[in-house]
């Protein structure tokens, strides 16, 4: 049941405090409260919570930009952020989760702009077949968010330049390059402005849920999340412990490709670090840790993923049968 609707705008263009303040109204978030909150920002990669930023970006060409790179809570592919694209994300508790509604609140606020769009895929939203919205999900402690991209007025040629997404994801929706995928609103929509998309956004969002209790305006100026904005911007959660890895193995599959890297001593697995644009997060963490340790054959991995089924949740699952079916076709049992 919701009874208190609020929405929060970040005057921030920066990502750290941005994906900070995410994770701030999402620690806070009331059982009975959806909070809205729309951001911006600028000249930024952000990856999904289990991608590798070596692979998914031009690194150097990002700095010769004066980009940064951020990592997200949620899974999901790498996007690029400038002031051309605006930031939405739903916060409130699972037991309110309504995705149906939630994409609602999107399509509709851009048919009141007279832009047709629609829902496609895992997480898109299209118009006329191209994206100009990605979407991705995190859940924690019976608290959810659902988090999207709307290009208003992106750099496409910078885009193509930075990211570096997999052939296999081209292929696999049959087209040649990130360029050809999208689309920016302001194409299908003469004199739309960011500030036309927030409103009707916000519009929409009324109508969907109901009067609004509060409108929140923040930046660094008046809510400090220094401990947050120090957790985002650090190497450690951006780049992670990537040691050199003895075995790497990927297949794709349709809930996203999955790389496994493993390092080994004497015969057992010493680290373990899977990449992915999974939409899933928390079943790539219980994989790695309860793979570190055992020994490196087919069958000992297997049983030992096996073992430990109860600790994934039963969507999560699907996410260990992939996993079994790499070791399966691509581990021997003797090393």
């Amino acid at each position: 049941m919701i009874a208190k609707r609020t929405v929060v705008v970040s005057e921030s263009y920066n990502p750290y405090f941005n994906l900070s303040l995410e994770e701030h109204l999402f620690n806070n978030v009331n059982k009975d409260e959806i909070i809205l909150y729309l951001w911006r920002n600028e000249n930024t990669v952000v990856i999904g919570r289990n991608q590798n930023p070596w692979k998914e970006c031009n690194l150097e060409l990002l700095s010769k930009f004066n980009g940064k790179v951020a990592r997200r809570l949620s899974g999901g592919g790498a996007v690029y952020h400038d002031l051309g694209n605006l930031n939405f994300t739903f916060i409130t508790c699972e037991e309110n989760e309504d995705l149906n509604k939630q994409l609602s609140v999107i399509i509709k606020a851009l048919n009141n702009l007279n832009i047709e769009a629609t829902f496609s895929g895992r997480n898109d939203i299209l118009i006329n077949g191209k994206k100009i919205s990605g979407n991705a999900f995190y859940t924690d402690e019976g608290r959810y968010y659902h988090h999207g991209t709307l290009l208003y007025d992106i750099d496409v040629e910078k885009v193509t330049e930075i990211l570096t997404p997999s052939t296999h994801k081209l292929t696999s929706k049959g087209i040649d390059s990130v360029k050809s995928r999208i689309t920016n609103l302001k194409n299908h929509k003469e004199g739309l402005t960011i500030n036309y998309i927030k409103e009707s956004v916000v519009k929409s969002y009324e109508k969907h849920y109901g009067h609004i209790n509060n409108v929140g305006y923040v930046d660094e100026k008046n809510l400090d999340l220094n401990n947050f904005i120090k957790k985002y911007s650090s190497d450690e959660w951006i780049y992670g412990n990537s040691p050199s890895f003895n075995v790497a193995i990927d297949k794709a599959f349709d809930e996203g490709k999955i790389e496994l890297n493993i390092s080994l001593e004497e015969g057992k697995i010493t680290h373990c670090k899977i990449y992915t644009d999974s939409l899933f997060t928390k079943e790539f963490d219980i994989t790695e840790n309860v793979l570190k340790g055992c020994k490196f054959n087919r069958d000992d991995m297997l049983k030992v993923l096996e073992q430990n089924k109860y600790l994934f949740s039963p969507k999560g699952k699907v996410i260990l049968d992939r996993i079994k079916e790499i070791i399966q076709e691509s581990i021997t049992n003797i090393i």
